[in-house]
């Protein structure tokens, strides 16, 4: 399949964009969610508590290497380029997804999304939504200069650690 994968995610103020990415998933992978979900419960639940599988079977080998080392997420330069996102800030979302920020949602869209975040230095897979949240929230709510150096120092090294990602 292409090397390419973009998706249409919400940032800053709710305003739509293709967000790039190396693909990691095999081309039909959409469709093989919907099929897990429909036949596998605990899948279901897994994925209803952290829109994330821990063993994704969707996954390709390179596309294992690429997510575990971030790779992945190097063409998201082009978005900050483009000005769609930002090295720093809450995690770009989907359609369906925003919702579940609730109460929440405007103040998360009041700031551009980001390659990398609060959440994502500090425990990205292995937390639960509610507490990604509760991380964006807080990000949101202090966002400066330092607290965007501390981010990036603490993304580079789970990314030389290769803890969190998947």
């Amino acid at each position: 399949g292409p090397i390419f994968y973009s998706q249409e995610r919400i940032g800053r103020f709710g305003e739509h964009f293709k967000m790039y990415k190396f693909r990691s998933m095999v081309v039909d992978a959409e469709e093989r969610l919907q099929k897990l979900l429909a036949e596998d419960e605990e899948i279901r639940k897994e994925w209803e508590e952290s829109r994330k599988l821990r063993q994704d079977p969707r996954i390709t080998k390179i596309g294992n290497f690429l997510r575990k080392t971030s790779l992945d997420e190097f063409p998201q330069f082009l978005n900050v380029l483009k000005g769609e996102m930002s090295l720093v800030g809450p995690r770009a979302v989907v359609d369906g997804e925003i919702e579940k920020f609730g109460i929440y949602k405007e103040k998360i869209l009041s700031v551009k999304p980001g390659i990398t975040g609060y959440w994502a230095a500090n425990g990205r897979s292995d937390t639960s939504y509610e507490e990604r949240i509760k991380m964006e929230l807080y990000y949101v709510k202090n966002v400066s200069f330092f607290l965007d150096m501390k981010i990036i120092f603490l993304t580079i090294v789970k990314v030389f650690l290769g803890s969190g990602a998947k």
